[in-house]
Parts: C-alpha cells; structure tokens; sequence
C-alpha cells in the first residue's frame, strides 16, 4: 500500500472540479447536463490574438523563455497597468506564470512560514485556502454576509489579525460572490492595514474587466501600502483565454525574485507560444469590441438569472457587481426531502439538482459559506433559463 504524504492527504480535491468531472461523467453516459459549476467563459479568444500565438510558432518561439516571462509580455503588463489602472511597475517587478493560480501559489509559498496567519475574507475562492494548507500556514476567515453583499468591513479585519498575521487575500470583482469594492471600502481597508507594516496583500483582480459598476479600482492605487500590496492578475477571463494558461504577479522587487527563483525549481516559464498571445492581449486597451461584447452579454445573462432565479420561492439573492456568479442562499431547502432523497446540506441539494435534472452547481462550503451554492452563468442565455426552469421544477418537489 503506497503511504503518500501528508500534506496530499489533507489537501481537499477542488470542489469546481469535482463537479465539472461528475458533469462529463454523466454526459458521457447520454444525459443533457448544464454545467454551471465552472467559471470559464464560454467565447472564444479573439481572433487578433489567436494570430499573434500562430505568428510566434512561425517565428520558432519554441525554446525555452525567461523564467519571469519574456520582457516584452513584462514591460506590455507594465504599460497595461499604468493605462488601466494608473499604476507604476517596472519589469523586474512582473513574474509570468502559468495562470493566475500559479501567481498565487508562488506568492503565498514565498512569504508564508509554518504558522503564519492568513486573513482570507469569506466567500472566498476555493484555492486559497488550500494553497495556505500546502505553506502550512493557517487560514483565518472574516465571514462577511449576504446582507453586506459578502463583503467585509475594515473593523472585521482590524479584529482578526494578530502577532502571527503575515498576509491577508482576497479577490475584487470576486470569485464566488460577484462582488465588488468600492474605492472608499479599499481604502478603509487599506488605512487598517497600514498600521500593521508585517502584513502583506494579495489582491486578486482577474474579474478586472468584469465589471458592471464602472473603473475597477484596486488597494494598491494607496501609496501608504502600494509597497505591500501583490496584485494577481491575467488574461483568462476578460480575454477568454482560459486554456492559455497566463497569470501574472505585480509586486515588490524582493517578492518578485522570490517568486522566481521558486517557479524556477516548479515549472521554469510558462508557455512560449501562450506568453506571446498573452502580449497582445495586454496591449489591447480593454474597450475593444470584443472585450465590449463580452461585458454585455455577461450583464445581459446576470440580470436574467438574478430575475429567473428570484421567482423561485425561498432563495436568497445577492445582487453581484462583477465577475459572472451569483452566489445565493438556498438554505430553505436544508432538511426537505421528494420523498426519496433528503436535502441536508448544500453538497446534497448539488446532488440531487445534478442527479434529478442533470444542472452542475458547487456548494457553498467549497467557499466558504454551508448556505449558499454558486451559480456560474458563463454560458449562454438560452441554457441558463433551461437550467433554472429544471431547477425551480426539482426544488417544488421538495416538501
């Protein structure tokens, strides 16, 4: 019998993915299963950018490249910063990697020690606190509520840290909840922060361009903690380029070198090929058309979910800004049954929503919150109203 370590058998199995395999599982065996469990969008990658990677295999970029990633993809990310976000980096202060869960991943292991404290507000992303688990630092959750639309408040933080708080992450747009911060609620949280200069930030921006509310506004435009703050960014939602496998980290010069000299001894760089696809994304302003369709039709789809769904006795909605989940409270079901399958928890109303009418969602606990299950409404229009028509038939079966 194979004795694998530790730090395998205390890692949990991404509850995304789980879901997203039992979906193929069931269509391989003939049923029509909605997928709603993954948060990828369902375009393609534009074409301009499709033929900046078929130029670079035609230009033979197919040796190995930088570890951080090739200057010009660094310098372009410089530049998309300052446009976009009025922030100013330099090259040696941009690690490329292979996604934006890679970036974090390389940060958290560069900076956490056995027994660090990790501020992590909930809802969270599902990999945060696994990626802690792995660094063997211990993740300590700010619950925020569904009535302050999942976000905390500066006193929360300011009561959760401690001597042992090395760093605090979060996501805005976020993953599960949709939400967004405001300038006022960053900077709030950013004056909490700064009087405590041991504590670092990973925010987490890859639904930048997913927004609804206007200009995305980041914690590190504060130059009070800008020298502390790690931003996670990359190309997979906003340009459909999930498969590419692009992330990236903006970051202080030693957090910069740290993250390399770990990816270095991991995975080297990333992608060739994927890197100068990656460029052209950067260079592109983000009010493109095709970034401009993206955006509305991600609108369009939230504003009907959020009208289907509240027609569904006993779901609780929260009213998402950004990203493309909705992120409900359906723990009036807890405890109903259909006769045959009772309903005790978010994992089982997942199942039984997947095994009765074959919709994949992911419950809450994978976020951090028992009550709640997120809806990914990256598909299209026609397949979420199917899917919440089978929904709402499944859920009156309960008594």
């Amino acid at each position: 019998m194979t004795t694998l370590a530790n730090r395998i058998n205390y890692l949990a199995e991404s509850e995304t993915l789980a879901m997203s395999r039992k979906s193929r599982e069931l269509r391989a065996e003939g049923h029509d299963v909605i997928n709603l469990s993954l948060g990828e969008p369902d375009f393609n990658t534009p074409d301009y950018i499709k033929n900046a990677a078929k130029e670079a295999i035609d230009q033979n970029f197919t040796f190995y490249p930088p570890v951080p990633g090739y200057e010009d993809l660094r310098k372009a990310i410089c530049t998309k910063l300052k446009r976009d976000n009025n922030l100013s980096y330099e090259p040696s202060q941009i690690v490329v990697s292979t996604g934006a869960k890679q970036s974090i991943a390389n940060v958290v292991l560069s900076l956490v020690n056995p027994g660090d404290e990790v501020l992590v507000p909930s809802p969270y992303w599902v990999s945060y606190k696994e990626i802690i688990k792995v660094a063997e630092g211990k993740a300590v959750f700010i619950p925020a509520k569904i009535e302050n639309e999942f976000k905390v408040k500066p006193e929360q933080i300011e009561a959760a840290i401690s001597p042992k708080t090395k760093l605090i992450m979060f996501s805005s747009p976020c993953n599960p909840t949709g939400s967004v911060y405001t300038k006022d609620e960053l900077e709030g949280i950013a004056r909490v922060l700064a009087k405590h200069p041991g504590i670092f930030i990973i925010a987490d921006e890859i639904y930048e361009h997913i927004n609804f509310v206007g200009k995305h506004e980041s914690i590190a435009q504060f130059d009070f903690i800008w020298d502390r703050v790690i931003i996670v960014n990359g190309v997979s939602k906003a340009f459909a380029m999930t498969g590419w496998r692009i992330g990236y980290i903006a970051a202080p010069v030693e957090i910069a070198k740290a993250c390399d000299k770990l990816q270095g001894q991991f995975t080297s760089g990333a992608c060739s090929i994927a890197q100068k696809a990656a460029l052209m994304a950067e260079i592109t302003p983000p009010d493109t058309v095709e970034i401009r369709e993206m955006q509305k039709a991600f609108l369009e789809r939230r504003d009907l979910m959020l009208r289907l769904l509240a027609e569904i006795p006993g779901v609780k909605l929260n009213h998402p800004d950004g990203a493309f989940y909705i992120f409900p409270d359906i723990s009036y079901y807890f405890g109903k049954t259909d006769g045959t399958v009772k309903v005790n928890n978010a994992n089982d109303l997942c199942m039984y929503l997947l095994n009765k009418v074959f919709v994949a969602l992911v419950p809450g606990d994978a976020f951090g919150d028992p009550n709640c299950m997120r809806f990914s409404y990256a598909t299209s229009k026609e397949n979420l109203t199917e899917a919440v028509r089978r929904i709402k038939e499944a859920l009156g079966q309960l008594r």
